[in-house]
């Protein structure tokens, strides 16, 4: 088998509000075989970044388009060709958005590996654990206590057992965010989990302390992404001071930068997004790393359904797992671009697909609908 094509299309709802929701738009990718079978997989970066990324003309062999590497490849390879991507982008890769163009490559061939053998990706991955995960519901951080109880009110009852609430009115002041916490923990009740994530907001670690040791009198569960993720001795010095469980890792890729985020002991919950860290070839070793630190793996999934169907696929892999984050904002990518689209029972569980691949199919009239790249 031999991969043919790799297409990436640039999805985009018609209007993009400057808010950190990512699932307004999307870089869905297509790896094509001679075989008939095409994998599908997705990145959460800028779009037209990753598209020339893919597409561009090599320069010379350290500074290659991902597609130009891959074309002619057997797509069971999967680690081979991993590491010959990331070698043939040297010149503008290693980091960041070059990784970020793989992920979404990397999980196309999962997929194309689960449906070529006819198992879950899961399964293709060494073995799954369960077939179903809890999941919480994650929306962004409104303004007003008002709205607040909106959202728990329109969310929790479809059987929510916890409920993250990030971004948005978080990170303008340290006294505003405990008001905002503390209208969520009045809202959720006390049999709810809360989490908060700032959305790496804040920049005075001292302040950080003090509002997390105030974040204890609401029994939240983590604090996400408190600082810059390039601020590691300020993650490692809150950690240290702090009963509330802090996470990070949605913004980090390649084993290297996740080695520094848990040797420096800076959280205790890591969170690879499978369409930025290099995809569920890094994601996988990140399993043992995880393990030898003592940290939990919560995956992030904050897009559309193609990605949390990878995340399902490697939350089954998880030898412990939490939760699924589940987003559950009123988007048209999110709420249309798949089949099946995937719901949570009374109990707050989803579904983990048991079907070849990935689990899902890709609608091909909304992609023709929101492309924005024709």
């Amino acid at each position: 088998m031999k991969i043919t094509d790799v297409r990436s299309v640039i999805l985009r709802q018609p209007t993009i509000e400057m808010i950190g929701d990512g699932s307004q738009d999307t870089v869905v990718i297509f790896v094509d075989t001679d075989e008939g079978i095409t994998g599908v997989g997705e990145v959460d970066s800028a779009p037209y970044v990753v598209k020339s990324i893919i597409d561009m003309q090599a320069s010379h062999m350290a500074c290659m388009g991902l597609k130009e590497v891959l074309i002619g490849e057997d797509p069971l390879d999967v680690e081979r060709l991993w590491r010959k991507m990331y070698s043939k982008s040297i010149y503008h890769g290693r980091r960041s958005a070059v990784i970020h163009a793989m992920s979404g490559i990397d999980m196309a061939l999962w997929d194309i590996i689960g449906k070529y053998f006819k198992v879950p990706t899961a399964k293709a991955l060494g073995g799954s654990y369960r077939t179903k995960i809890r999941a919480y519901c994650s929306v962004l951080m409104p303004g007003t206590e008002k709205e607040i109880n909106e959202l728990v009110e329109k969310h929790m009852t479809k059987g929510y057992q916890g409920m993250k609430l990030g971004w948005g009115a978080l990170g303008e002041s340290f006294e505003k965010d405990i008001a905002l916490v503390k209208a969520c923990r009045k809202a959720l009740g006390d049999d709810k989990k809360l989490m908060i994530d700032i959305g790496m907001r804040w920049t005075d670690v001292k302040g950080a302390m003090r509002t997390v040791k105030a974040f204890e009198e609401y029994d939240v569960y983590w604090v996400e992404e408190p600082f810059h993720p390039d601020n590691l001795d300020g993650y490692a010095r809150l950690n240290a001071v702090t009963n509330v469980r802090i996470s990070g890792g949605e913004e980090v890729g390649t084993l290297h930068e996740y080695r520094e985020l848990l040797g420096r002991r800076c959280v205790d919950i890591v969170q690879p997004d499978l369409s930025r860290c290099g995809g569920l070839t890094v994601a996988r070793k990140l399993i043992d790393l995880a393990e030898e630190f003592n940290a939990t793996i919560i995956p992030h999934a904050f897009k559309t359904n193609i990605l949390m169907a990878s995340t399902l696929q490697y939350i089954a892999t998880l030898p412990n797992a939490w939760y699924l984050e589940f987003c559950e904002q009123d988007t048209v990518l999110r709420q249309t671009l798949t089949r099946p689209l995937f719901t949570i029972d009374s109990e707050g569980y989803v579904a983990i697909p048991q079907t070849p691949g990935m689990g899902i199919e890709v609608d091909d009239t909304i992609v023709e609908r929101y492309r924005a790249d024709k």
